[in-house]
Parts: C-alpha cells; sequence; structure tokens
C-alpha cells in the first residue's frame, strides 16, 4: 500500500498546485481550476477521512503545493512581464494541453484510490464480489448417509436368553413381560438408515471445536442405525460429538481432546465399537520422528492417556470411570510398508455391583446403563420377590489389549492390511465373583481377532474397491458386553465366528458394501445368528 501511496500522494500533488495557482491563471480558466482546486482539497479531506492519510500529512501536503504554486505563479507573472511597456505578453496553453494534464491527474488519483480501496477492502472482507466473511474459511462440513437392508438369521435349536437391558429398564422380569427375552429364533429382515452431519471449526492457530449430529438414540452408545417402520414418525437426531481440541501448532507434538470425542485410541472392534464416542479428557503425546539418514524410514512413537466419566452418581462419591492409558509406535519403513503397535491397559473404576441389603434399593445405582450380552451378570435386588430384578456386573474389568496392523505398499494404492488385535481382562477374579453371585464361575477372560484386507483404504472414486474377511473370538468376560462390536453375533461378548465382505465404489464418494456375519457362544447355551448387510453409502 506505501508505492500506491506514493503515487497517489504525486497525483494529489499536482492537482493541489494547480488548483493553488489558480489565482495566476487567465481569466478564462479561473472558473475550470477552482472546481479542480475544490475537488483536490475535498479529496484530501476524504483521504484523512478513511485513514489512508493522517492529518499532519495532509497539511504538509497542502503547505508544500502552496509553496511550489506560489514559486511557479512568481515565475510565471516575471516572465510576462513585457521588456517593453508598450508590448503585452499573453500566456497561451494549448486546449490539447490542458485537457491532457486533467485526463493525467484524474487518471492517477483514480487508479491510486482504486487500488488504496480494494486493498482495505479485502483485508477487511468487504462487500467486493467473489469475497466472504473470514469466519467461513474457518468452518468445515462433513457428513455421511448410509442405507442398510440387514437380515437376521437365527439357528434351529438356539436356547432362551435374558435381555438384560430390557429387564434393567423395566424393573424386572415381571414388568418386562415378552421384553425379558432376546429373539433368538424367530429370522428378522430390517432397513435401516444413519445420517451424520459433523462441523468443525478452526478457533485459532491450534484450536479447533467439533460439533456433530447423528440419528440414534440416548440408550445405546454403540448404533446411531435408525430401523425404518416407526409408524411414519421422524427420526430421532442426537448430539453425537461436542469437544474442543488442541494441537502444537509446530510438530503436532501434543494433541488435547476435551467434551464427547472421537475415540483417542488406536483399535479394532474387538474391544470398541466404530460408532462408540468417549466422554473426558485425553491426550496424545507424539515424540518426533527418528527417521534413518537418508532413507524414507521413520518411527514414531506415541503415548495417549485419557480419563472418561461413564456415570455420575448422586448418592455416592463412587462414580463410574474409565481410565485409558496406550504406547505405541507407527513404524514407517524404506520400501512404503507400515507397522503401527500399540499396548493399551483399560481401567473401569466402581463399575462393579454389590447386592442390596434386604428391602433396601440404595445400590441399584450400580446397576450398568448399558449392556448387550454376554458378561456375567447378578441380581442385585434383594425383596423376596422374584420378579423385581435388576442386574449387575459380577466382575472388574481391567483389561490388557494388544493391538498391531501392517500395510503392505507394494501395489500402492491398492493395499495388503493385516490386523491382529488380543485383549485379556486382568480382573477377573474368580473367588471374588463367587463372593457376590453364589456361584463358582470359570475364568472366560481373553479374545482375539485376525482381520486380511485388500484394496483401497478409502473408496473415493468410481472403480475403486476393496474385499475383507475377519475371524474374530471373545469370550464371555474378556471386555465390557457394552461397548464392543454391535453387529457380529448382534453384539456382546461370548462369541465366536467369521466376517467376509467387500466394498466397490458407484461414482465419487459414492459406494456399495456387503458383510456376512456368521457367529455363535462359545460356552453360554446354544446361539447362533448369521446376518447378512447390503450399505449404500455416501460421504460429503
Amino acid at each position: 500500500m506505501t508505492k500506491h501511496r506514493f503515487g497517489l500522494r504525486k497525483g494529489v500533488a499536482l492537482g493541489v498546485a494547480l488548483a493553488l495557482a489558480a489565482g495566476g491563471a487567465m481569466a478564462g480558466e479561473k472558473e475550470e481550476l477552482i472546481k479542480l482546486r475544490s475537488t483536490t482539497t475535498n479529496l484530501i479531506q476524504a483521504l484523512v477521512e478513511q485513514g489512508i492519510l493522517t492529518k499532519a500529512k495532509a497539511d504538509e501536503l497542502i503547505r508544500k503545493a502552496e509553496q511550489a504554486a506560489d514559486a511557479e505563479a512568481a515565475q510565471a507573472k516575471a516572465s510576462a512581464m513585457p521588456a517593453d511597456k508598450h508590448v503585452v505578453r499573453v500566456p497561451y496553453v494549448p486546449e490539447f494541453v490542458k485537457d491532457q494534464i486533467r485526463e493525467q491527474v484524474r487518471a492517477e488519483l483514480r487508479q491510486d484510490v482504486v487500488k488504496d480501496v480494494l486493498a482495505q477492502a479485502k483485508h477487511e472482507r468487504w462487500g467486493v464480489p467473489g469475497s466472504t466473511p473470514e469466519w467461513v474459511d474457518r468452518i468445515t462440513w462433513e457428513g455421511d448417509i448410509r442405507l442398510r437392508a440387514q437380515d437376521d438369521m437365527f439357528a434351529s435349536g438356539n436356547a432362551a436368553y435374558y435381555n438384560v437391558q430390557k429387564i434393567n429398564e423395566a424393573g424386572g422380569i415381571g414388568a418386562a413381560g415378552n421384553d425379558a427375552y432376546l429373539n433368538t429364533t424367530v429370522n428378522r429382515a430390517r432397513y435401516r438408515a444413519r445420517v451424520r452431519l459433523g462441523m468443525r471449526a478452526r478457533i485459532t492457530d491450534g484450536v479447533e471445536a467439533g460439533v456433530r449430529l447423528a440419528t440414534g438414540n440416548l440408550k445405546e452408545p454403540v448404533s446411531t442405525n435408525q430401523t425404518l417402520g416407526n409408524s411414519g414418525n421422524a427420526f430421532q437426531v442426537v448430539l453425537d460429538r461436542a469437544y474442543l481440541r488442541y494441537d502444537t501448532t509446530k510438530s503436532k507434538f501434543m494433541t488435547l481432546w476435551g467434551g464427547r470425542m472421537p475415540n483417542p485410541f488406536f483399535h479394532t472392534d474387538l474391544v470398541w465399537d466404530s460408532d462408540l464416542n468417549f466422554d473426558g479428557i485425553a491426550a496424545t503425546v507424539r515424540p518426533l520422528d527418528w527417521s534413518e539418514g537418508g532413507s524414507n524410514a521413520a518411527i514414531q512413537p506415541f503415548v495417549t492417556m485419557g480419563a472418561f466419566p461413564l456415570q455420575e452418581v448422586q448418592l455416592s462419591s463412587h462414580d463410574k470411570w474409565l481410565l485409558g492409558a496406550q504406547g505405541g509406535f507407527n513404524w514407517t519403513f524404506d520400501n512404503a510398508d507400515r507397522l503401527k503397535m500399540g499396548v493399551a491397559y483399560y481401567d473401569f473404576r466402581n463399575t462393579t455391583g454389590r447386592r442390596n441389603t434386604f428391602g433396601s434399593t440404595l445400590l441399584d445405582y450400580m446397576a450398568p446403563g448399558f449392556v448387550q450380552k454376554g458378561n456375567t451378570v447378578f441380581d442385585i435386588r434383594n425383596d423376596a420377590d422374584p420378579n423385581t430384578n435388576l442386574y449387575a456386573l459380577a466382575s472388574d474389568f481391567h483389561e490388557l489389549n494388544l493391538t498391531a496392523s501392517y500395510e503392505v505398499a507394494t501395489w500402492a494404492p491398492n493395499y495388503v492390511v493385516l490386523t491382529a488385535d488380543y485383549v485379556k481382562n486382568l480382573g477377573f477374579d474368580r473367588q471374588a465373583v463367587f463372593q457376590r453371585t453364589g456361584t463358582l464361575v470359570d475364568a472366560r477372560t481373553q479374545g482375539y481377532q485376525l482381520k486380511l484386507t485388500v484394496g483401497r483404504q478409502k473408496l473415493k472414486k468410481a472403480g475403486q474397491w476393496q474385499i475383507f474377511g475377519a475371524y474374530k473370538y471373545l469370550q464371555r468376560d474378556a471386555v465390557m458386553d457394552a461397548y464392543t462390536d454391535s453387529d457380529f453375533h448382534l453384539g456382546g461378548t461370548d462369541a465366536k465366528g467369521w466376517l467376509l465382505g467387500g466394498s466397490y465404489a458407484l461414482r465419487k464418494n459414492t459406494w456399495v458394501t456387503a458383510r456376512y456375519l456368521t457367529a455363535d457362544a462359545i460356552d453360554g447355551p446354544k446361539l447362533g445368528i448369521d446376518t447378512l448387510q447390503l450399505d449404500l453409502n455416501a460421504k460429503f
């Protein structure tokens, strides 16, 4: 802007000089020069008001112009004095010269003013065509829609299973009625939809706010599906995420989360369902890459820690919490293959039940807010009525989890990815469970999963594809059944079986997925469930 203002001031000075020289001009040009002088003075005043010139600079400009005009007028007067008193000399400026001077002054003024105004308008986001308010550039919208056709097929001879969640909600087996039992015998076909709309806003350098709306409900943290066929009623929409995130701005050495956030841990769906979000605070620290000189190989270690409240209890100081910590690394090899490993420990606090004293309901809060099926549970009600029941977890859960993923980049952009996951519940104590339940329960506390994926990691363009297959084995008390995969064996633990599927992109950011899941109970009564899912996905 300094260069523009210099040109502007030069043009203004010329105009001022011409205007102030009006007193020495010919009478025929006096009116024209008075107009020019008035216009120039008003222009200088406007530039002062707009902040382009300071008042001091404007006064100095006028003063210098007046001095120059006085000098030119004196020189013109001297040159106009006739050497011979009988000779009268009349200075004459051709009309085309005057026109050129006027046009030059106008052009220079117009060009410099326009440049300065446009620069200021761009900086201050004035209503210039094509510009938008500054805050718009700091907001990013994202979302996806999934339409699903799902068939659940049950093996003949399946046993009856309690629906613990419905029993707890109703206050007992008697009050739950038919809902006290899971459907384990009647095949079911459902059409389901999932819609998610998220916004990420950059508050300032390194600080981001995230908000996401999704279909779903307030009772199932592991599902955002909406089953169609609800008597024409509208979908229920919930606030799925609401967080603040801070990243150190230079090297992303550390990331801090607070609020309702996506899962901050490296994981598979063996322990955590893919739809699950976490409430609380979390931090990930990433020391600098350990790179090998002269190659693309690098190792980046990371440590993630978090504290997540599960349930705030009004009548107790023992609120339910999840404390988690994970350490691991990303290792990129010279040939672009990548190995990622993590070792995590998830410590659930105050989630194990205790039986009420006779006739009391003081310890009812120890019942979990949400369960699927599989974990060892016991009735904590103590009122001599077999139809009033409230089930709580019999075991502590302190889960040791090892997760690894190896990506083969030989055929990039198509990848071969092998994922392995293992978990063991170190919190199971057979004697403590016996004291709570009155029953000797074997320790069934381990789980693992192996998965192979071939193709594109993300489907963005038409014709891209991916196929996958996995085997999963998850014992009864290996993990808390509330938070594991809600599709395999229709949710919960005590299940083993296979998953096969593939995806194909029909258009940009639009793809179809087919999955077939077949699973059986490991130790419990017979329960075989096959599930077929056909999805149409769109991402925007």
